[in-house]
């Protein structure tokens, strides 16, 4: 029997005898006793009068304290059947402990995984179901801690399942995923289990076979109760998404479903479970989720646990344990099973010498049979040790085979970074080829820059040509428009490809630079790998013959390399040292030229402002000479007007046609005046069209107004009233019109239209005067006729009579 080596200060302290303290002394002991009984190293099932003490004290501290306090001590590593036997102990204190169990086991998670991950490396019959139980456990404690709707025994009812699952279906959707995943590690443990028993009854009624059968008794608990949540989901679901989504969920029930049911039937089949548990039987079909009514037709599997048969009582320890407040009596009914009815009570009343000479040869049988699996034990230790060393050795000769391989492989892989190398050399020659074009562009912005010396000599000409040539300034200002764009353009040109250069220039460097460094890195690697190698052939006696020279050659191609890298760093030297001269060289004609343009810019902006001035000088001259050539016209129309009341000039008479002639010719004239304005506000530094068209509009419109006067003077009186107040009205809008022109903004708007008018006017005038004109003259010729003819009948009546 296993004992307690190492008990913890603070269970085992020093307590005084009287109270509470003798009480917890004496509990901390009971529970030692039971742990160190019920787990072990015998392969016998746990007792579940020591489960059911440990669980008590659960309940009777209101936690798993001390139960781990003493199973952390025990020596799970020395025993796979030890370690069995503890999480089976512990899948039962989570299921039927206290509620607080769950959170003192979540503390110690990393204890559980530790002891599956330790097993699952050893070869061992008990080892594999110990990583496949603590994965279980894990998964347990994991779930429930998400889930405290959930109690470890999983004995909810549907209400709480509702309230958990809720009405997210998202929600739904994961706890049914979490659901199935439970039932996946359920099942492991119990597939495991049977694949390593046989189902026959000799099997599961001997001690080895029921120390591994015994945990399936809470597996099928579980099992019964996941069963029929995820039954209930999946109808939920079903009732929520279309049933496309949700075929994989009804593919992984049906397999879980065949699993669950083959399980219950094998264990259904094994006297050991009939002893101990009713198992629920499945129906022959899986649920059909795709018909709501089907889940009417679900049944509850319920599990029915049978009261175990009294065993030997141990020294009355649990006194302390029965005066629990909230234990409940546990009622032990008796259960008439085939076992009993086969063979009778397991502890009958009626005991003799033979019963106990039995008895002793029982318990001398199973002692033997302990020292005969120690024994065992210790022959697979040392197998276990033998195969270690062995599958070591393997792996050093493993490891040494590769390393062979490996130097062949990497002598393969220098090879390829010397053609790699060379390859490079080339690319250097090519890129030495690329700084001779760049030492050629140089020249070709050397080559644009004399151009630009010359493009500057030609604008002092020309801006020398322009100072002679007043007359032509709007030319030779467009000219140097041009020219000023063309300089900037080249200045553009200029600076882009200084731009370019230096940028090309510095790709230049930092790729020679990366390669270098890229080479030095890559050489250091093989000097390592070489280091390596060397090592590696130094162990290896077997193929340090092979190797020796592949060593050398390796060697030869580290100098070939190491030389190839020291031309290499000489070029990058020399490249180096070419760049920095071209780039010096590159600043100083830079500096240059920037001087150089400066001066030019300044010139350039010295000639703009020059020509500025010209230009507003010039249009001032041009405004002025509009403004003379206004105030003549002025001058001539008031001159004109002036006659209109001027008593001298009523003797001046003048003809209608001659008026109509002058009237015409005003008209004419205020076309071109209208072209005339038109083009001097499309260009204001030309104003000689609309100089001359002005002056000659003021003379034609005086001589009509003059004439329009003297015209009056021989017209009837009505007719020439009109004729001299259209005469009258034609001066005050001539007037009207030369005042706009005399302001620069009103002469962009200045109007002819009213002016046009009153000319219209005195030439509809003057057509009627000469109508009237024609038949006055007729008149007085008829007059004259008649006096003739009347003067011819009297002298030939005078003659007649004498």
């Amino acid at each position: 029997m296993n004992t307690i080596k190492n008990v913890p200060a603070r269970v085992l302290s020093r307590r005084s005898v009287h109270g509470l303290e003798a009480e917890r002394e004496q509990f901390d002991k009971n529970q030692a006793i039971s742990i160190s009984k019920a787990i072990n190293a015998q392969e016998a099932p746990v007792k579940e009068k020591h489960a059911r003490r440990i669980i008590l004290g659960t309940h009777h501290e209101k936690g798993a304290f001390t139960f781990w306090s003493y199973a952390i001590s025990l020596p799970l590593a020395s025993s796979s059947i030890l370690s069995w036997k503890f999480c089976h102990v512990l899948h039962k204190v989570l299921r039927d402990g206290h509620q607080n169990v769950l959170s003192d086991c979540q503390r110690y998670r990393s204890n559980i995984r530790e002891i599956g991950d330790l097993w699952g490396h050893m070869h061992d019959r008990y080892g594999q179901l110990v990583t496949i139980y603590t994965k279980l456990l894990l998964y347990k404690i994991s779930f429930h801690t998400k889930h405290p709707q959930f109690p470890p025994n999983l004995e909810v009812t549907d209400d709480v399942l509702e309230k958990a699952a809720g009405t997210d279906v998202n929600n739904i959707f994961q706890l049914t995923v979490e659901m199935f995943d439970y039932m996946d590690t359920e099942l492991k443990v119990a597939e495991t289990v049977i694949r390593q028993l046989n189902s026959a009854i000799a099997v599961s009624q001997m001690s080895a076979g029921q120390c591994k059968l015994a945990p399936l008794i809470q597996v099928i608990q579980d099992c019964s109760h996941l069963y029929h949540y995820t039954v209930k989901l999946m109808f939920k679901l079903h009732s929520c998404l279309p049933p496309d989504t949700l075929q994989g969920h009804r593919d992984r029930f049906h397999e879980q479903f065949h699993s669950l049911k083959n399980f219950f039937k094998r264990a259904s089949d094994m006297l050991y479970f009939k002893r101990l548990i009713q198992i629920p039987r499945l129906p022959d079909n899986p649920p059909n989720f795709l018909r709501a009514s089907a889940l009417d037709e679900h049944v509850k599997p319920v599990v029915v646990m049978a009261n175990e048969t009294p065993e030997e009582e141990e020294p009355p320890q649990t006194e302390s344990l029965i005066e629990i407040n909230n234990a409940q009596p546990v009622e032990q009914p008796v259960v008439e099973d085939i076992f009993q009815q086969t063979f009778g009570p397991p502890n009958g009343l009626m005991i003799d010498d033979r019963d106990l000479q039995i008895e002793n040869l029982k318990k001398e049988v199973e002692m033997l049979r302990a020292e005969l699996e120690k024994i065992k034990l210790e022959a697979q230790k040392y197998i276990m040790q033998l195969k270690g060393q062995i599958n070591t050795l393997e792996a050093e000769v493993e490891e040494q085979r590769k390393q062979k391989q490996k130097a062949l492989v990497d002598n393969e892989q220098l090879r390829d970074e010397l053609e790699s190398l060379r390859k490079q050399k080339l690319d250097s020659e090519k890129k030495e080829g690329v700084l001779m074009e760049m030492e050629k562009k140089v020249q070709a912005t050397e080559v644009r820059y004399n151009k630009l010396k010359e493009k500057h000599n030609e604008l002092i000409n020309v801006h020398a040509g322009l100072l002679r040539k007043n007359a032509d300034t709007a030319k030779q200002l467009t000219v140097s428009q041009q020219n000023q764009e063309e300089v900037a353009r080249i200045k553009e040109q200029l600076e882009f490809q200084m731009d370019q250069v230096k940028r090309e220039s510095e790709i230049k460097l930092e790729d020679h630079t990366f390669q270098i460094e890229q080479l030095k890195s890559e050489v250091e690697s093989k000097k390592e790998e070489l280091v390596r190698l060397q090592q590696s052939l130094g162990n290896t006696e077997e193929t340090a013959s092979a190797l020796s020279s592949k060593l050398a050659a390796l060697e030869a191609e580290k100098d070939a390399l190491q030389s190839l890298l020291t031309s290499k760093e000489s070029e990058l030297l020399s490249v180096k040292n070419v760049a920095q001269e071209t780039e010096s060289l590159f600043n100083q004609e830079q500096a240059k030229r920037v001087s150089e343009i400066h001066d030019l810019n300044e010139k350039l902006d010295k000639k703009t402002a020059d020509e500025q001035k010209l230009y507003q000088k010039m249009l001032e001259d041009q405004f002025n000479i509009i403004q003379g050539t206004v105030r003549e016209a002025e001058n001539i129309i008031q001159d004109a007007v002036s006659k209109l009341d001027d008593p001298l000039h009523i003797r001046c008479t003048s003809s209608p046609d001659y008026l109509v002639h002058r009237a015409t010719g005003a008209i004419d004239s205020l076309t071109s005046l209208s072209n005339g304005h038109a083009k001097y506000i499309k260009n204001m530094t030309d104003a000689s069209d609309f100089v001359g068209s002005l002056a000659q509009f003021a003379h034609l419109a005086a001589d009509t107004i003059v004439n329009g006067s003297a015209t009056s003077h021989l017209a009837p009186p009505d007719h020439g009233d009109r004729l001299v107040d259209s005469c009258r009205d034609c001066g005050s809008q001539s007037l009207l019109y030369l005042n706009e022109l005399k302001d620069k903004q009103s002469l962009k708007g200045a109007d002819l239209t009213n002016v046009r008018r009153t000319l219209q006017n005195i030439l509809g005038l003057g057509e009627v005067q000469i109508v009237n004109t024609n038949v006055t003259l007729f008149e007085q010729i008829q007059k004259l006729l008649q006096c003739f003819c009347w003067r011819y009948i009297y002298k030939v009546g005078y003659v007649c009579n004498s």
